[in-house]
């Protein structure tokens, strides 16, 4: 069999904010598309570019390993990679020129790169993979290594005669129980570890129980793994865990999948397999309202170590929500902000700003919710138009200058509303700054009222406050100029 050399696209010193927040997390779906082809007998390898400085850095990888096959395979599981397309897909394009200058054969799975296989073809690629790619990429390989023909390969696209053949896609795998666990031994965990501990005193890692969302929400793209809801067993989950706990010290968990706890039950096995084995650990994750607001979700999370949810949230003018197909209520929204509280879980929302038809009465409505219900944290963004939504369907014909965003700072409006970009820009702002000064003042009440438990970080809350305040009005003067 071939040699196969792993990379993915994504580079975190691209997106300045994500860099400073220092963060990282590996490469979920690049080592488990590993693992799994390593469990098939592939003898594989990995160059991470999550925290390289370029793209021409897999150079001395390729000269060590001599691998016949790179796969640029980006992680699917971080939502951060749909927030940085545009210097992402370049530096994909870069490392298919420098694999193709290797005599390696290059095949790429990604969302960008299913929705625009053509690009990545003409850049040099010579196979792309459709959707969920592990079981399509280890019969390419086969049939690439004895010399059979591709024609019932399902998943792939490439060129033939000087002609694109789409083989369509394939159905997404339902029992994910099947796949071995991710390659974590092909990652430099120290390096990883360092930066964690450095900034911030632990050590967290991510790891995925799920894959799929089921909901149908207009402007939520899913080319990876589509609207089906597939777990795995708790069972499984807690062993990786646990695995992860005892090798690499990790004491704290992203669980990346876009709905945590969905399943009737699962979340219940979940807490008592935890406890049954007396793991100690905190993790966060994503959820919808109405999720938390079943049965007794919230107590059985709050029990297996949930720190903090964070909810989209998206809107506090019930017209938005319904216009987004959200399914969920603002009532829904103030309901679960309130019982997690009572049970000591942090909730951080997700908000957007500039869907089509969003009004300044709209817009109120958001910051009315926001500011009643003081969510423990939050991320602003605007509206953006994904392939393959209802949503980018709808503003498709605008998206002429501008159809990606550089990194998870841009947050431009790229299409007409009823705003101009500028006037979402200096709402960010505002908002922002708005509720990081509230934050600071309920800090500084805590202190007065018992300065002797209150008193960490109590200087830079006052002076922050102060800082807030004229920015406030700047950006709200900001808002007002940019109307028309």
């Amino acid at each position: 069999m071939g040699k196969v050399l792993f990379t993915h696209s994504y580079f975190y010193k691209f997106d300045v904010k994500q860099w400073n927040n220092k963060q990282p997390y590996p490469p979920l779906g690049t080592i488990t598309a590993a693992a799994y082809l390593r469990e098939n007998g592939h003898e594989v390898s990995l160059f991470d570019t999550n925290l390289a400085d370029d793209p021409g850095q897999i150079q001395p990888s390729i000269e060590k390993h001599h691998p016949d096959y790179l796969i640029i395979y980006d992680d699917g599981f971080n939502y951060l990679t749909k927030m940085c397309l545009t210097l992402m897909r370049e530096a994909a394009f870069k490392l298919i020129k420098i694999g193709k200058q290797n005599n390696c054969t290059v095949i790429v799975s990604s969302s960008d790169s299913t929705d625009h296989y053509e690009e990545y073809l003409k850049k040099g690629a010579d196979y792309i993979l459709l959707g969920e790619g592990e079981e399509s990429l280890n019969e390419l390989l086969g049939s690439l290594d004895n010399g059979n023909t591709l024609t019932d390969i399902v998943g792939i696209v490439y060129i033939k005669d000087g002609k694109v053949v789409n083989n369509g896609r394939r159905g997404v795998m339902e029992n994910i129980d099947q796949l071995p666990m991710a390659a974590w031994d092909l990652v430099k965990m120290n390096d990883y570890k360092s930066i964690w501990m450095k900034n911030h005193g632990y050590f967290s890692l991510n790891i995925a129980t799920t894959r799929g969302c089921p909901y149908s929400c207009n402007w939520c793209a899913k080319p990876i793994f589509g609207r089906k809801y597939h777990a795995r067993s708790p069972q499984y989950v807690v062993d990786e865990l646990a695995f992860l706990m005892n090798t690499f010290g990790a004491s704290y968990f992203w669980i990346c999948d876009d709905i945590f706890g969905l399943k009737p039950g699962w979340i219940q096995e979940f807490r008592d397999l935890v406890k049954s084995r007396n793991l100690k650990f905190g993790y966060n994750m994503q959820s919808r309202v109405d999720v938390m607001l079943k049965d007794d979700t919230i107590e059985a999370m709050a029990e297996s170590g949930l720190d903090i949810v964070w909810v989209g949230a998206e809107s506090g003018s019930q017209k938005i929500l319904d216009a987004m197909e959200k399914d969920v209520t603002v009532e829904q929204i103030y309901k679960a902000r309130k019982k997690l509280k009572e049970h000591g879980v942090r909730v951080a929302f997700f908000l957007q700003f500039g869907y089509l038809g969003e009004t300044m009465d709209d817009i109120n409505l958001t910051e009315k919710m926001l500011f009643d219900l003081m969510p423990d944290d939050m991320g602003i963004s605007v509206s953006y138009p994904l392939p393959g939504t209802k949503f980018y369907e709808q503003v498709k014909d605008d998206l002429v200058q501008k159809a990606n965003w550089s990194d998870s700072d841009d947050l431009a409006l790229m299409f007409k509303n009823t705003y101009p970009p500028r006037f979402y820009k200096m709402l960010h702002r505002y908002i922002h700054k708005k509720f990081r000064k509230k934050q600071n003042v309920q800090k500084i009440k805590l202190f007065l009222k018992n300065p002797f438990k209150n008193y960490h970080g109590i200087i830079r809350s006052v002076v922050a406050t102060i800082y807030y305040i004229p920015m406030i009005v700047l950006y709200k003067t900001g808002m007002n100029l940019s109307k028309s």
